[in-house]
């Protein structure tokens, strides 16, 4: 069934203007605009109701990160550096990345896009096929203009030279545009991987000595170019879905 008219202005998208003569914008148009920001957002339906209120924090990572991400919704539009949430599966990297896209889109009026790493490659590959009803420019035209994107799982998929060639360009396409780019990895980004282990996370058993470093998956262009375009924000911590959720299933 389609959605019942606007009482006001009957989906004219104008209503009389309050104490003068003329008309004026309904507040549908405003709200129907945002809906259709949301939805073309792309945001999993499991990361829909993340909030940074609740958003929970369990240790100083999380303060720090919540911080950051709440300076940069306060600035945005003026802010162009955007965030690498980096740590172990669990710790509410893809909740607080989320929490931000969403922020940005429902109060900040921007255009936005969550995509997962994977899926992107995937989808980007699909095009190839001879049966494929979508092409290359129909699946990054969104990614290239969207106000802000948001990468979840960098280096998921495991790098090819096609993978680094097509990320780097899509990365770079968005770095050279100064466009806000977000993103999320459960890989540790080290050179020096056992003192990182330690700084960066105190959890070395979180990560097992021969592990894939961000840099291993991504390549060392593409991780550069990160670095130029985005803060890093490391989170720690246990895996919450093994410890909260799966204490708090009743059957």
């Amino acid at each position: 069934m389609p959605d019942a008219p606007c009482p006001l202005c009957q989906d004219t998208g104008w209503i009389p203007a309050e104490g003068r003569s003329g008309v004026r914008r309904c507040d549908c148009v405003r709200l129907r605009r945002a809906a259709a920001r949301l939805e073309r957002a792309g945001v999993p339906k499991r990361y829909q109701g993340c909030t940074f209120d609740n958003f929970e924090v369990h240790n100083d990572s999380h303060t720090r990160a919540i911080k950051i991400a709440k300076k940069l919704a306060e600035n945005f539009p003026c802010q162009e550096i955007g965030l690498l949430f980096i740590g172990p599966p669990g710790v509410g990297k893809t909740h607080l990345a989320s929490a931000l896209l969403l922020e940005l889109v429902q109060a900040k009026g921007a255009s936005g896009l969550f995509y997962d790493f994977r899926e992107l490659i995937r989808d980007i590959q699909e095009t190839f096929t001879p049966d494929s009803s979508r092409s290359e420019s129909d699946i990054l035209a969104p990614v290239f203009e969207s106000d802000v994107v948001l990468f979840d799982e960098l280096g998921a998929k495991r790098s090819t030279a096609w993978v680094e060639e097509t990320v780097f360009s899509i990365v770079n396409h968005r770095y050279n545009r100064r466009k806000l780019t977000l993103f999320t990895s459960n890989f540790l980004d080290t050179g020096e991987e056992e003192d990182r282990r330690q700084t960066m996370f105190k959890k070395p058993d979180l990560f097992k000595k021969g592990d894939d470093s961000l840099v291993d998956r991504i390549g060392y262009r593409l991780r550069s170019r990160i670095y130029e375009m985005c803060k890093i924000v490391p989170m720690e911590g246990e895996d919450y879905r093994k410890l909260v959720k799966q204490a708090g299933y009743r059957f």
